[in-house]
């Protein structure tokens, strides 16, 4: 049988390219088929850009949906000696505030040893290094015998979390010692007691009883304390503070006062209020919602051409008329105002910020927002926040938004409806192809069944013809 390439060889006939013609006005039909999957596969990449436009914009509500923003206050301290900072709930107002200590930890320093390295212990084969503190907690350590040199000690306390850290201080050429510092300041967290039990040796150099107070030689703690355990001292409008820490959280409700030197007398620690955190979030979430609707713009743009159905399709967006992101677009509009706030604010424009009638994008009068809120913080989080459950416009936009994102809400829907769609378009576009394969295997076959007869036709008329030419010629004769 002839091949594709001599099809017509015996033939005489361009059998292959008509063969080639038949193929191309078959495969003709996978064209629809093609522009189809390129249209739903363009449709599902703009959804997954719609859901990452969407879950921006809900960065910048969730921000803005906080109420504290609308009691933020800011902390201000005549004196470098200490600072401060407020929560939501803090109340403005003024403190006089006065530092006579800070609050320390306390350092013990072992008595000079000329190695580091050497071990110190007696010969037992085992001690137990016990660091009890001021509160009660106590740690057992176990040191072998190569532990128990100033190194090993100090690797070995480090690691058991004791409440205490190791280093090792060298005074001189040969000359080191072991210095143990408490991990927390003030005096409950200061060490009360060393001991080393089943090693005498060790005892005698890393000893501590805070108990001890002799001052005879042979009396006294091995390990002597560098630097006392401190709590802080402070004043704050006349009433006396003491804390472990320098960092204060639990004495004035709702500020943490930093600590950081003594002061001369009284200094002055302001509480303000701070309408500033609220307009920069408010700000943002204009800013985002803005590029939301740029967003929704691209996905829907439509622009008129002369130049056929393809070229038309190719220039709009992906989501033109698309029924999931017009509703999403309408009711997010919709949702810029509360008509049950029950300040006398209902709409964004009585705070400054209006929309524009011809994009429908948001624009911010930053003096008018902030006379607004230095006016009445309160009322502009009765409107945009709400109760934080059902009331106010950033809550009733997160709920939506959570709906729309979710894995049950309308975008995965549509989005898995598209996937669908695509599935049963690969399938018919598979089909189709196998059929036109089929048929031009068809249509091969034939020709090449054509071109064999008529090439034993050829041969047939070609012998024939002959035989007429010698008979006629031999009559002649």
């Amino acid at each position: 049988m002839a091949s594709i390439s001599t099809l017509g060889i015996g033939s005489g006939l361009d059998l292959s390219t008509i063969l080639d013609s038949l193929t191309t006005a078959e495969k003709a039909s996978l064209t629809p088929i093609s522009t189809q999957q390129s249209a739903y596969t363009a449709k599902l990449s703009a959804y997954g850009t719609l859901k990452s436009a969407l879950t921006t914009f809900q960065t910048a509500n969730t921000a803005l949906n906080n109420a504290d923003l609308f009691t933020a206050t800011t902390a201000t301290s005549s004196s470098t000696a200490f600072s401060a900072t407020t929560s939501g709930s803090t109340v403005a107002g003024k403190y006089t505030v006065s530092i006579e200590k800070l609050a320390q930890a306390q350092t013990l320093t072992s008595a000079v040893q000329t190695s580091k390295d050497t071990a110190l212990g007696s010969s037992d084969t085992s001690r137990t290094l016990t660091i009890k503190l001021e509160d009660g907690t106590s740690k057992d350590i176990s040191l072998t015998s190569d532990q128990t040199s100033l190194t090993g000690m100090r690797d070995a306390i480090n690691s058991a979390g004791a409440g205490v850290s190791a280093s090792i201080i060298k005074v001189a050429d040969g000359q080191y010692r072991l210095s143990l510092t408490a991990s927390q300041t003030g005096t409950e967290n200061a060490v009360s007691s060393i001991t080393v039990t089943g090693d005498s040796a060790l005892q005698d150099i890393v000893g501590f009883d805070k108990s001890n107070t002799a001052t005879d030689a042979d009396s006294k703690n091995p390990m002597e304390i560098s630097v006392e355990a401190q709590d802080a001292k402070l004043t704050v409008n006349n009433v006396e503070i003491t804390s472990s820490s320098n960092t204060i959280s639990d004495a004035l409700e709702g500020i943490t006062l930093n600590l950081k030197d003594v002061t001369s007398g009284n200094q002055t620690l302001t509480i303000a209020s701070d309408t500033s955190k609220a307009k920069n979030a408010i700000t943002t979430w204009v800013d985002a919602y803005n590029t939301l609707l740029d967003q929704f713009n691209t996905l829907t743009k439509y622009t008129a051409v002369d130049v056929g159905a393809d070229a038309q399709d190719t220039s709009n967006g992906a989501l033109l008329g698309d029924s999931t992101l017009r509703t999403i677009q309408t009711q997010l509009k919709s949702m810029l105002t509360n008509a049950q706030s029950s300040s006398t604010y209902k709409t964004l424009a009585q705070i400054g910020i209006t929309t524009d009638p011809s994009t429908g994008s948001l624009e911010v009068d930053s003096d008018k927002l902030d006379t607004t809120l230095s006016a009445d913080a309160d009322g502009v989080k009765e409107m945009i926040v709400g109760d934080g459950k059902t009331t106010g416009i950033t809550t009733t936009i997160a709920t939506n938004l959570t709906g729309w994102l979710s894995s049950t809400g309308i975008i995965q829907a549509a989005t898995d409806g598209v996937s669908k769609t695509l599935n049963n378009l690969t399938d018919q576009y598979n089909a189709t192809s196998t059929r036109i394969d089929n048929l031009v295997a068809r249509y091969k076959a034939q020709f090449s069944q054509l071109d064999v007869l008529m090439s034993s036709l050829n041969s047939t008329s070609s012998y024939l013809t002959q035989q007429f030419e010698t008979s006629s010629s031999s009559s002649s004769s």
